[in-house]
Formats: structure tokens, sequence, C-alpha cells
């Protein structure tokens, strides 16, 4: 089994889907008179453009792809000790730097590649998570090398499907998560202890975690319900 990849195509698709979704919710918010400044989101969300984007268009959402679930652990590794936010604006020149996060080529990043990009001011330039990065590419392509698709040991941990909270208590890690990160603790991982790994799930839709009275929590439920009809979960 070979590692997953994102062609061309796909990318352009991904952004099509969100743009899709973007003036869906924006439609959405039109409704019944609702304007942007009613919408109710998860507090984390606040004013800024890109989180609140993020927030509408991709956490919670549950992804199925092996590729773009290893990508989200690794950037939830370089949050360690810093906000989302950060990350979230630096994400474009991190998937720069690290080859749009495409395993096979991270995997062989060697000491000069590391060097360099100690010298990016544009990520994080932490010698540990970049490290950790590409022996986490590494790791990556021996479980599939081994049989073992991401995305299903992933997903094993809850059946394939997504846990929905009460949206009311805000959780920092869970059985699940401590499960989990035991198990890529014990393959070699890096940066995954259990609020990391807790924090990823919920970006990735393992957890529906919105608010209660958040407009994207039943859309998300939603996307859930489209994506097992399509035939596109594990």
């Amino acid at each position: 089994m070979t590692a997953s990849k994102t062609a061309p195509a796909a990318k352009s698709a991904t952004k099509k889907t969100v743009a899709t979704k973007r003036a869906h919710n924006a439609a959405e918010a039109e409704k019944g008179g609702a304007t942007e400044s009613t919408v109710h989101r998860c507090v984390w969300a606040g004013e800024d453009a890109r989180m609140r984007a993020y927030h509408d268009d991709e956490w919670g959402v549950p992804e199925y792809d092996s590729r773009a679930l290893w990508e989200k652990l690794m950037l939830d590794g370089f949050q360690a000790g810093l906000s989302w936010r950060t990350i979230l604006h630096k994400r474009p020149a991190l998937r720069k730097a690290f080859a749009d996060f495409d395993p096979v080529k991270v995997a062989r990043f060697t000491e000069k590649d590391v060097e360099r990009l100690l010298q990016d001011a544009g990520i994080v330039r932490s010698r540990a998570k970049i490290e950790a990065t590409i022996r986490g590419a590494q790791i990556y392509l021996h479980m599939a090398a081994q049989g073992e698709d991401f995305a299903e040991f992933c997903w094993s941990f809850t059946d394939g499907k997504p846990v929905r909270t009460d949206g009311i208590v805000r959780l920092t890690a869970s059985p699940v998560s401590e499960q989990m990160s035991k198990e890529l603790k014990r393959r070699g991982f890096k940066f995954v202890g259990p609020v990391i790994v807790y924090a990823w799930m919920q970006a990735v839709g393992i957890v529906n975690d919105h608010d209660k009275a958040c407009f994207r929590r039943k859309e998300v439920s939603r996307d859930f319900c489209g994506l097992r009809s399509a035939g596109k979960t594990v």
C-alpha cells in the first residue's frame, strides 16, 4: 500500500468545495433575517477573519483522507506551546516549507533541509518539531508499507464515526485521545500527547465539539452523513 497523495485536480476540487461551503454558510446566515453579527459561532473563533473562515469551513468536518489527517496532526504538533491562530496564519508557509505535506517528499528531508527550515522566518523554527515532522512522514510511510492505512487507524478508535459531545462542557482530553496518543507514541510519533491529540480530533471531526448553539454543529453532522452515503468513510 502506498501513501495517499492529493493530486492537483483534487486540490482544486477541495478549494471549490470550501468556497461552496463558505457561500452556503453565508446563505444560511441570511435566512430568517440573520446577519453575520447574529450568527452564533464557537467562542474561540473570535473576530479574526482567518480563524472564522477556518471554523466555518474546516473545523470539525470529518476528514477521511490519510494524507490530510497526517498533515493536520503535524500542524497540531507545531502548535504545542503556541496558539492555533499562530499556526493557522503560518500554515501557507508551513505547507510551502514541507512540500505541501507530501509524506513521500518530507520523509526524504536531510539535515541540510533541517538547517534550511531553521532559517525560514515564516514557520515555527523549532528543531524538535521539524525533526518530529520528518520522522512522522517516515512513520506514516512505514505504516502504509505494512498495510496499515492511516485513516483507518485514526478512525478505528471511534468505530469510524464521529463522537458528538454535549456542546456545553469543553474537554481538553478524553479517554479516547489518551488511548490514541499512546498508540501514536508507540509507533514513534512525537508531539502527540493526549491534549494535542484531542485538539486534532476536534479539528478533523473525529469529535464534533462545536458549541451547542453554534450554527456549524448540525452541519458537520450532515457532512458525515453525506460522506457515508457517498461511501467516502472508512
